[in-house]
């Protein structure tokens, strides 16, 4: 019978899953599947798409540039001013350097202190682990110029120099002098309408200057600083300072500056001076003391707002216009979008590219941005008098909001993607 299977026919030819047996040809085997890029290759390649696509537009590019630029440079000086601002205000409390300080807690900023009990620094001194307290007298006095003969408020800093508690850069080799009678050190980063002191002071050596209602002679220089409290300081002992400002009782002082013996624990004084002593006094640290200062700049007046505020905006302006050139720019560029798209790239691959233009951007801008704004502190602080200097922790911030501007602003121009369909472009 022909439709019986012969013998001789091997049994494996019945088995759909042997061809090769059944003498049918095999069917094609399934090619290689393709290893997947590395996270560098990954990432790299994007990279080189934005930039080739932001090099074909130059004249694009060098708009975005501008834009990242202006962001940059108005964020790193609205940044700037508000940390000269802070840098200033707490410039002659930074410069005394004591352990601990009393103070008035009623007392909100320095320029405008509560006065306390003089008594509290003989009170202070029960602690075993103080070395010693002395009072410090904050007061402001008319400085009148010796070239011009014109008037300018001035910080008046008033202790026993001799003490050794409390310290001012340049302070040390005018000791013994302060002690005589009608005798003041000068700040020497004063504004310069106070004169030019440290000139006359090299020429002249010590010489008279009318202070308040008193004349009194000018032996050194110290170096504390301006801030928005005050254009220049000086400082003298207690004595003399109670010869200019002759309305001050000795027994109401404005600070208490606390030395504690080697090897004392300034946070353990901290504490116990808070529980001997009563509650018309707050201990702080020196540390805490300028923090209580900075707080006030920062909360209780508009300034720090403002600069917030200010770079905030520029922020936001930066974002609009680096927006604006990767949105038109993807755009542009849809068919080619949709083209990757059809060839087999995801969204995500199409993402990292948009993203990439951005940091692209962020750094090219960023780079001028700082230097321009090194430039520009140097200019604003040497005709402001302010500490205006660029660091590294300053650059990295600003660094970091500008990528994260460009960031966000690739975000929502990849929203366009969504427009990249193939099926709808050919």
């Amino acid at each position: 019978m022909s439709d019986v299977i012969p013998r001789s026919m091997p049994e494996a030819s019945l088995l759909p899953w042997a061809p090769e047996l059944s003498g049918e040809p095999a069917a094609a085997a399934p090619p290689p599947r393709r290893p997947r890029p590395g996270f560098g290759a990954a990432m790299l390649l994007p990279l080189r798409l934005a930039w080739r696509q932001l090099r074909a537009e130059r004249a694009r590019l060098a708009s975005a540039i501008a834009g990242v630029l202006f962001a940059c440079v108005l964020v790193f000086m609205q940044l700037g001013f508000r940390s000269a601002l802070f840098d200033s205000a707490t410039a002659l409390l930074s410069a005394m350097r004591a352990d601990i300080f009393l103070m008035h807690p009623l007392t909100t900023v320095s320029f405008k202190p509560e006065m306390l009990p003089r008594i509290r620094a003989s009170q202070a001194m029960a602690l075993p682990e103080v070395q010693a307290a002395v009072p410090v007298y904050l007061a402001q006095a008319t400085w009148r110029n010796p070239e011009d003969g014109t008037r300018r408020p001035v910080q008046l800093v008033g202790f026993d120099t001799e003490s050794g508690v409390m310290d001012f850069p340049g302070l040390a080799p005018l000791i013994e002098t302060l002690k005589r009678p009608d005798t003041m050190a000068f700040d020497l980063r004063s504004r310069p309408e106070f004169g030019a002191v440290p000139r006359l002071l090299a020429e002249r050596g010590p010489f008279q200057v009318q202070l308040g209602n008193r004349q009194m002679e000018v032996v050194g220089l110290i170096e504390i600083g301006p801030s928005f409290g005050a254009d220049g300081n000086v400082v003298m002992s207690d004595v003399n300072f109670r010869r200019v400002v002759k309305e001050r009782q000795a027994s109401q002082v404005d600070l208490v500056a606390i030395k504690l013996k080697p090897g004392a624990d300034p946070a353990m004084a901290v504490e116990r001076l808070r529980a001997v002593l009563p509650a018309d006094v707050r201990v702080l640290s020196q540390p805490d003391l300028v923090a209580h200062e900075r707080d006030y700049w920062e909360t209780a007046t508009p300034i720090g707002f403002i600069f917030a505020f200010g770079s905030l905006m520029g922020l936001i302006v930066g974002m609009v216009i680096v927006y604006q050139i990767l949105f038109s720019d993807i755009a542009s560029h849809l068919r080619e979008y949709a083209t990757l798209k059809a060839i087999g790239y995801s969204n995500a691959f199409l993402g990292r590219a948009v993203l990439s233009a951005a940091l692209i951007l962020a750094v090219l801008g960023f780079i001028p941005g700082l230097a321009i704004s090194t430039l520009l502190y140097d200019v604003v602080g040497k005709g402001t008098f302010l500490p205006l200097e660029m660091d590294l922790s300053r650059a990295l911030s600003v660094f970091g909001m500008i990528f994260t501007m460009c960031a966000l602003a690739g975000l929502l121009a990849m929203r366009k993607l969504r427009d990249a369909n193939p099926a709808d472009m050919f």
